[in-house]
């Protein structure tokens, strides 16, 4: 399961697919409604704050968001109504590190995304993230 930190926009068309069924995927776990991934690193962000259905619900919006601006249909129906404001710190290291990671993805997936990724000055974060400064988070799996 990877629930990027990174703006939903950088991913290419099979990224952001796959973003969208692990995230719902992620609600599922959140709501109780799995018996694996209970204790997937990639949740603890989400765990450990006050409403974690509405920091899902909140995120799956901004990939859903993303996916209307290129003409997709994902079922708006499968994320839920109770959003929120909050906002779940990340690491610029980790933003880092996933920016490598998905380059690395898409130098062979799709170059022509890759050289856009290569070139990009500032990051922005899904939404629901702000970035804080530090290293790549403990959760990570490297």
């Amino acid at each position: 399961m990877r629930l990027w930190s990174l703006h939903p926009k950088y991913l290419d068309s099979k990224g952001l697919v796959a973003l969208w069924r692990e995230a719902l995927l992620a609600k599922a776990v959140l709501n109780g409604e799995t018996k694996g991934y209970k204790n997937h690193p990639q949740l603890i962000r989400f765990k450990i704050n006050k409403n974690p259905k509405a920091l899902i619900n909140t995120y799956l919006l901004h990939i859903y968001h993303e996916s209307i601006s290129r003409g997709y249909k994902f079922n708006r129906n499968k994320i839920g109504s109770e959003f929120t404001q909050s906002k779940i710190k990340v690491t610029q290291g980790q933003i880092e590190y996933e920016l490598e990671h998905l380059i690395l993805k898409l130098e062979i997936r799709d170059p022509s995304r890759y050289i856009e990724l290569i070139n990009i000055k500032e990051l922005e974060p899904n939404p629901i993230f702000i970035v804080v400064d530090g290293g790549i988070e403990p959760w990570e799996i490297i």
